[in-house]
């Protein structure tokens, strides 16, 4: 399987350690789907000149994410401010967005892009990137996974916008009842996706195939930090499902590498100072 990841990148500054690490919905899929092994893997987004941006190349480079297609601009990259709290939960308390120059830009996909796009054989993209519009026209060359992250992101009418033009819809669940996620996931199907998946936290997560429900518990961990296991969960699953269509062994290397991430600081390693 090869996966474009088009989107969104970030540091995460943890205020506590002084220490920036690379991130971001998009870019941490990518990595993830590479590590739990895709073929190849590439990211394509905008991206800035400061040391910020220039740490998260180099770390692309370190894990063979291609990046070649991706957009340099002038100015600060991405920055999102975290700490963690006793359990190793992170929470974020602030970013620079106002100021990044990813954010004060819209992606928009030239036919070089869209060439290059169709060497791969799925895409993956998120609530965090910015790129509603380009969607409609990408699902007509190949299958989109999308990641919707928690219910304060989205809500019905911006599921109707986006659902039928993807194959893969993921939600931060934690927050939701079972009854809750029931709904959410007919109401998905119904729009035309054929995978939902509900990410839970420390709770099973609950995917549906096409109707067909499916749970996979949380395998055991030392919790350092849960930066980026739900990304690192999104992009193995993708990695082991895609072709194999076997889905109680992608849930399970899912959760493997969900643990992997729990283990080390960061979605994906690379801690520098900033």
């Amino acid at each position: 399987m090869r996966l474009i990841a088009i989107g969104d990148n970030v540091v995460d500054y943890y205020q506590d350690q002084d220490m920036m690490y690379p991130g971001g919905n998009a870019l941490n899929v990518a990595v993830s789907a590479k590590r739990n092994g895709a073929k190849c893997c590439a990211y394509l987004g905008i991206i800035g000149d400061d040391a910020a941006a220039k740490h998260v190349i180099n770390c692309m480079q370190l894990e063979g994410i291609d990046a070649s297609r991706i957009r340099h601009t002038y100015g600060p990259n991405g920055e999102a401010v975290v700490t963690l709290n006793e359990e190793g939960d992170r929470i974020f308390v602030g970013t620079n967005r106002g100021i990044r120059m990813p954010s004060l830009l819209q992606l928009r996909l030239t036919d070089d892009d869209l060439s290059y796009i169709d060497r791969y054989d799925l895409i993956h993209t998120s609530v965090n990137s910015d790129i509603e519009h380009e969607l409609q026209r990408l699902s007509l060359r190949l299958p989109i996974a999308f990641d919707f992250s928690t219910k304060k992101r989205w809500d019905e009418a911006y599921l109707r916008q986006l659902c039928p033009y993807l194959t893969y819809a993921f939600f931060s669940g934690s927050d939701m009842s079972v009854d809750e996620i029931k709904e959410l996931t007919a109401l998905v199907h119904d729009l035309g996706v054929k995978v939902v998946g509900v990410t839970r936290g420390s709770e099973a997560a609950r995917f549906s195939e096409a109707g067909v429900l499916y749970e996979q518990e949380p395998l055991p961990v030392q919790i350092l930090d849960t930066m980026g296991a739900g990304d690192s969960f999104i992009g193995a699953f993708l990695a082991a499902y895609h072709d194999s269509g076997n889905m109680k062994a992608a849930l399970y290397q899912a959760a493997c590498s969900a643990v992997t991430t729990c283990e080390h600081y960061g979605a994906f390693g690379y801690g520098r100072k900033k």
